[in-house]
């Protein structure tokens, strides 16, 4: 009982980080499109290679932030599905983390291979893509401009504190969720906790990681190498840290915005649409998959025969959760297996960015896992066949 309600929690407090990020990204973007009066993202649209660059940017970005950010996009029409491709192969989760402190120099390299790819598969994609493949989506919507946001800055309906003196219910609610998610993010109580996820996925593997790999990992990400007090702004909770600052441009927005823009762009279009279908599928999709992870450990099914494993690795990598890769981090960091395999399960996967596209677009979803796991297969195994 003990065992299932930890697992519950951590499901819960991942599916809240999830949600939230995801939700503060969106009224970023709906902050900085009033402000532009859609005229930043209006020139987006028109420049297809631009949204793939920018995809594969937001996808580099180490944990799942851009990724998030990259999905709200694409479901409001700001992004090609050639750009969310890119995004999902560039992303590699929350492990990048872990390979950064783990293989740092290999984990460059992997970047920058994975930035190229995805660039490249991206303007294919969007080559013989429908032009407007995302017109399907749940977020029946882009993100608009209405008559009075045209106004925005110009007249009565600028931003002040002077909104705070008769809030709405609804702006209360927007300040004090996004406040306590900011807290949340700044105490680290939103953590994932890379240690135990390394140990529940791999304990039944025989591969025994070195007490040094295992020490240096440890310390890296808690700021400290080799004894030495070391700032790494790529650890988890700085990149929480510095989101969660950046989040207060968020708390600005929602304090100091006409009641228009609270009520019809904040609540209506981005809390009621995309708040407890984001969570709801999110939470759901934790539970089977940590279920499966946890009790049937699917890790046992890897094989020592590289080509199985690259073909392994590739259908893990379909699972949208961050943990699974974690194996195969490990495994090249241990010189068990050849980069090529790393690679293609870094293609594959992509953490928990995907999970807010299931649960915007099913359709979108499948399309882009089945075009990730092509990419993975030629890259992997092309890799592989010239030794790398």
């Amino acid at each position: 009982m003990h065992e299932f309600l930890d697992l519950f929690f951590d499901v819960l407090r991942n599916s809240i980080l999830v949600t939230g990020l995801v939700i503060i990204m969106m009224l970023m973007i709906e902050y900085i499109n009033i402000n532009s009066q859609g005229k930043l993202f209006g020139r987006l649209r028109k420049n297809r290679f631009g949204q793939v660059v920018l995809g594969a940017g937001l996808g580099i970005i180490p944990g799942c932030m851009g990724g998030f950010a990259a999905v709200s996009m694409y479901s409001h029409k700001l992004l090609s599905f050639g750009a969310l491709i890119a995004m999902m192969i560039a992303s590699s989760g929350d492990e990048a983390f872990v390979m950064l402190a783990m293989i740092p120099k290999e984990a460059v390299i992997l970047c920058g291979i994975l930035f190229v790819v995805a660039i490249v598969a991206g303007l294919i994609v969007d080559r013989f893509a429908k032009p407007k493949q995302n017109e399907h989506i749940g977020c029946d919507e882009e993100y608009q401009i209405h008559e009075e946001d045209h106004h925005h800055g110009k007249s009565d309906e600028k931003p002040t504190w002077r909104n705070m003196k008769h809030a709405s219910a609804e702006r209360i609610a927007l300040l004090l969720g996004v406040l306590l998610f900011i807290f949340a993010l700044a105490f680290g109580m939103l953590e994932h906790d890379h240690e135990h996820e390394l140990e529940g996925h791999s304990h039944d593997t025989e591969l025994v990681i070195s007490e040094e790999t295992h020490c240096d990992a440890h310390n890296f990400e808690m700021g400290e190498a080799h004894g030495h007090t070391h700032l790494n702004i790529f650890d988890e909770y700085w990149m929480n840290l510095i989101f969660a600052l950046v989040s207060l441009v968020v708390v600005y927005f929602i304090a100091t915005s006409p009641e228009h823009i609270i009520k019809e762009h904040l609540w209506e279009h981005i809390i009621k649409k995309h708040f407890l279908p984001i969570f709801l599928w999110t939470f759901g999709a934790l539970v089977v998959i940590e279920i499966g992870l946890h009790y049937f450990h699917i890790e046992n099914w890897v094989s020592s025969n590289i080509p199985w494993m690259i073909l392994f690795a590739i259908l893990i990598g379909i699972i949208p959760e961050s943990g699974p890769h974690m194996l195969f981090v490990t495994l090249f960091a241990t010189g068990v297996v050849p980069f090529s395999v790393l690679l293609a399960s870094s293609i594959s996967q992509d953490g928990h960015a995907s999970l807010p596209l299931l649960a915007e677009s099913k359709s979108s979803f499948l399309k882009a896992k089945i075009i990730n796991v092509i990419v993975a297969a030629i890259v992997g195994y092309g890799c592989y066949l010239i030794g790398f």
